[in-house]
């Protein structure tokens, strides 16, 4: 880009920071109504709560504040390409995306869209392309090289269905021709795919892995929800109501970046609401086959829920902290069915067991609704704890700005 093109695009930083979601919202309209086909790429319960078009509105201002260096983006980069190849999302989907996003910018901005404007979009736009599919080149190619690794759709086998709680079902999920699956990091996610006959549309939908790495197969999951006509709901409802044993379903290879990090001596300090443990259940699964020494510093594991008859994995979790004396935990019920002395009545609130998680060289994650991971990341900000030691992840398209 010329040293004009980049102040003509860092010229749009403030349009962007007032009128960003309706840019996006525009755009993904007009995509969806000139490429129909892509509603079976794009996740469509995030274009209904709007999640995706703040998504985009955000990275898009990211990269025109950072125009003049797009490496400091580097970190976004990866996330997003492990969200997309995890959607099967190619250099092809790139050239669409271009073509209805500079239309978009000219529609939108009428006369304030210069020809000048337009074509320093098209170059930025076409440079930040280039990066992206290139660094998703890069890691379809780390997963096919994987042992069981796979780029795109794979079919895959439910071979068993195990309800956790009143809410949450398993789904443990084995490849329909026996080979091998590739081993992941725990944290990590698949995307599902199934055919929604309320839409007549394929839709993906991510799941965290909720197992340790075995070789053979993938566990999700699952919370049903209640009346829900939301696409992500659909979905999760299809499993629990539709999906038997024996059926097939199609899963990408596991991709994302919340994962467990490399530093075996630390403690780890786990804190989760609601269908929010299951990367953290893998996490913690991988920690206690470890059989080494080095692996048996604390580990802390902090759960909140409505009550015990949605608490999925309540059995195995008293199972591992019986067994393994450091590890220990915290169960908060919103509303208890009944009084006792191995859980705390409320919402999860880190300060009433304050002296058990503030802890020296300690690393924390955190997954949960948006709400959830904010308070928990400014209390622990708030009494010391690094930045840098707290992990977090919110389902569906980022929104949560801490680190």
């Amino acid at each position: 880009m010329t040293t004009d093109q980049k102040q003509l695009v860092k010229a749009t930083v403030p349009v962007l920071r007032e009128h960003g979601v309706l840019l996006t919202t525009h755009f993904y309209s007009r995509m969806f109504r000139h490429n129909p086909e892509l509603k079976h790429v794009f996740n469509m319960g995030n274009q209904q709560n709007n999640k995706q078009q703040t998504a985009l509105a955000m990275a898009v201002l990211a990269y025109a504040e950072h125009i003049d260096d797009p490496s400091v983006l580097l970190p976004v980069v990866n996330n997003i390409g492990h969200k997309h190849t995890s959607l099967d999302i190619r250099p092809e989907h790139y050239a669409i995306v271009g073509r209805h996003l500079i239309a978009s910018i000219q529609e939108v901005l009428g006369d304030a869209a210069t020809p000048e404007l337009l074509e320093a979009w098209s170059v930025a736009y076409q440079q930040l392309a280039t990066l992206m599919s290139g660094h998703e080149q890069k890691l379809y190619e780390e997963q096919t090289a994987k042992k069981g690794g796979w780029a795109g759709w794979r079919p895959f086998l439910v071979k068993q269905k195990v309800k956790e709680s009143n809410e949450i079902t398993s789904f443990y999920l084995y490849p329909s021709d026996g080979g091998p699956v590739a081993d992941f990091r725990p944290g990590q996610y698949i995307s599902l795919r199934l055919f929604l006959p309320e839409l007549n549309l394929l839709q993906p939908r991510q799941y965290s892995i909720s197992c340790a790495p075995n070789g053979e197969y993938y566990r999700i999951s699952v919370k049903r929800e209640s009346g829900s006509t939301h696409p992500d709901g659909m979905i999760s409802n299809r499993l629990h109501d539709h999906i038997r044993e024996g059926d097939l379903v199609d899963l990408s290879a596991p991709a994302g970046v919340f994962v467990l990090k490399d530093n075996k001596a630390a403690p780890k300090i786990f804190i989760s609401g609601g269908v929010g443990q299951t990367p953290l259940l893998a996490m913690l699964e991988e920690l206690i086959t470890q059989k080494s020494k080095e692996h048996t510093m604390p580990i802390t594991w902090i759960h909140g829920c409505r009550n015990e008859a949605v608490h999925a994995f309540k059995d195995r979790l008293a199972e591992i902290s019986n067994t393994y004396d450091h590890v220990s935990q915290h169960i908060f019920y919103d509303d208890p069915v009944s009084e006792g002395a191995s859980h705390y009545h409320g919402w999860v609130e880190l300060a009433k067991i304050k002296e058990d998680i503030i802890q020296a060289h300690a690393e924390y994650y955190i997954c949960g609704p948006s709400p959830f991971i904010a308070k928990h990341y400014d209390f622990l900000v708030e009494n010391g704890v690094p930045k840098t030691a707290i992990h977090f992840e919110e389902f569906g398209p980022a929104s949560l700005q801490l680190n």
